[in-house]
């Protein structure tokens, strides 16, 4: 697929209809504009020249009847480009953001959020600008170029030399614009990615931000992205601002000789005066054409980064094209799992690099239904261990099953919709609590929320909202506390009733007596199903099969919490430390 089939994959037919009709209706306004010239000319010549009065009424009219054409081919050409230009926009960010949501979290990691950003708003405005451009000025443009020209050679070859001599001058001005500008503008794109990372950064961190009075070096931080961006803009817009000068010039210039020169073939008799007023106004219709074409031609130096920048996002591999296709996945898909999770020899790196892997020879076996603990310091790979299970990233080297099965031969879909997965952060969304809840499975009842709840121990607090269920987040939930957003997403993935539960973290927002009553409840309503618990508190694994003990990226224990404070050192220093707090 080539570069134009991927930036108009899926455009709906109304928006190519549009496009094609825009330059045949700019057709309609290039002729009238062309010809108008002759008819003025007609009436210099003939008309006034005759002292013809109703010889010039009537070529007036005509002219006038020509201007209105002309006028609505215009009007109708730039709302057919317009709308055909909104539409490919909507388009584009829809494919865009589709392709996004596909991303592997290590795709994601390498584009980064302010990126991506900058991405799916400013640079799809720029190619945005572009295709509007394309399908309008880029038509009228060289129509009115060869028109006129034609019609400048009809009227007097010899003066349109002046055109042969322009016309190269251009295109070498425009190559030495265009070669310098490129880079420039890609530089410049870069600066808005790290200036959407700042605010996106700042804006999620407000609170830190005003607890830690950063405000002042926040802005000065902010003041000094900001400039940088204003640096490579004006570096960049110093080729750009070239263009106009030189065009006028060159414009100006011609209309001097061609008055230069035909007003001397008028005195010769070669050239008639309406013939001059004709021509003036041809010149003026093709430099014009040539400065859109040169202002045409810098848009696409300044698109063509934003184009490249869009066609990473297109190019790049999604999870689906991340499954390892070679593993037999022939079968159907279960339709439920037992919950048993093997690793075999597993290796992860984030960076692909066998030589920088955070996991290293990870051997470990979960029996369905089984209760296991992950406790280790921190930057010990715990979180990235369980991202495995659900593929949020794949191994390097070694494997994952599940159910005797590699997950990378799971349909990923069907795979994730079977594991409920509660991250270290806890993020919410705008909308009630019910439709925050219902995420993980959009036809659970009522009861089904509130079975959930009770079990994560959220309806307690639930309860006493005035709408209760219904009750409206804000973005992010800031409107909980943060042990209650850690509850209400614990009951999200409940609501999956998943056959693997993935807790990161999950309860370190709540007191003890809260941890408590939520592992009781797990343990009492969700016994089949599969449960890995990454927690600092011993107290929050300590009931658990079995527990797992990490240390940089490698086991170091594994055992019953007994056995790991008979015989682990690490567990025994985390243990101590934490009953000395207590």
């Amino acid at each position: 697929m080539n570069l134009a089939q991927k930036l108009t994959a899926g455009l709906e037919k109304k928006y190519r209809v549009f496009t094609v009709l825009s330059p045949i209706v700019m057709l309609g306004e290039v002729l009238m504009e062309t010809t108008i010239p002759l008819v003025m000319a007609k009436i210099v010549d003939v008309g006034i020249a005759r002292e013809d009065a109703g010889y010039v009424v009537r070529l007036g009219l005509l002219m006038v009847l020509m201007s209105v054409f002309s006028l609505c081919c215009g009007a109708g050409c730039g709302r057919l480009s317009s709308l055909a230009a909104f539409g490919f926009s909507k388009n584009l960010r829809r494919n865009l953001f589709r392709k996004v949501q596909a991303f592997s979290f290590s795709t994601m990691d390498s584009f980064g959020t302010g990126s991506l950003v900058t991405r799916l708003t400013t640079d799809v405005t720029n190619i945005q600008n572009l295709y509007q451009n394309l399908i309008r000025s880029a038509v009228r443009s060289p129509l009115m170029l060869i028109f006129g020209t034609i019609m400048a050679c009809f009227i007097n070859i010899k003066l349109a030399c002046i055109f042969f001599v322009v016309i190269p001058l251009l295109a070498l001005f425009l190559t030495v614009i265009a070669t310098k500008s490129y880079p420039r503008f890609k530089h410049m794109l870069e600066r808005y990615d790290v200036l959407n990372n700042t605010v996106q950064e700042n804006l999620v961190a407000i609170r830190v931000v005003k607890s830690f009075v950063r405000g002042d070096f926040e802005c000065e931080k902010f003041d000094s992205v900001a400039d940088l961006l204003r640096k490579a803009q004006v570096r960049a817009e110093k080729i750009v601002i070239l263009n106009q000068p030189i065009m006028k010039l060159l414009v100006y210039s011609c209309i001097v000789c061609a008055l230069w020169f035909g007003g001397n073939m008028i005195l010769s008799g070669d050239m008639t005066t309406g013939e001059l007023i004709s021509f003036l106004s041809y010149i003026n219709q093709t430099l014009m054409s040539l400065m859109m074409l040169s202002m045409m031609f810098i848009q696409f130096m300044m698109s063509r980064a934003s184009v490249s920048r869009i066609s990473e996002i297109l190019d790049a591999q999604t999870e689906s094209a991340d499954s390892v296709a070679q593993i037999s996945s022939s079968s159907a898909q279960p339709k439920e799992l037992s919950g048993e999770i093997q690793f075999n020899d597993v290796y992860f790196s984030y960076t692909n690099d066998a030589n920088n892997c955070v996991l290293s020879g990870i051997n470990l076996h979960i029996h369905p239904g089984a209760t296991v603990g992950i406790i280790g310091g921190t930057g010990s790979s715990k979180t990235t261990l369980v991202s495995l299970v659900p593929r949020l990233y794949d191994v390097l080297k070694g494997s994952v099953f599940v159910d005797g099965k590699d997950v990378r031969a799971y349909d990923l879909k069907e795979l994730r919709q079977k594991i409920g997965v509660v991250l270290q952060k806890n993020t919410l969304f705008s909308g009630t609590i019910a439709e925050n809840l219902r995420w993980g499975n959009e036809g659970a009842s009522d009861e089904e929320l509130k079975n959930a709840c009770i079990a994560s121990d959220a309806d307690s607090f639930i309860s006493n909202f005035p709408d209760k269920y219904e009750t409206v987040l804000e973005q992010g939930g800031v409107n909980l506390s943060g042990g209650q957003k850690q509850r209400l997403c614990i009951a999200r993935a409940l609501v999956k009733k998943p056959e693997i539960l993935i807790l990161d973290d999950s309860t370190s927002a709540v007191d003890t007596a809260t941890d408590m009553r939520i592992r009781t409840a797990l343990r009492k309503n969700f016994s089949r199903t599969t449960k890995l618990i990454i927690a600092q508190r011993i107290n929050s694994v300590q009931d658990a099969d079995f527990i797992v003990v990490l240390d940089d990226g490698k086991i170091n224990g594994i055992g019953t919490h007994e056995e790991l404070l008979a015989s682990n050192k690490i567990y025994q220093e985390v243990y101590e430390s934490q009953m000395s707090e207590n």
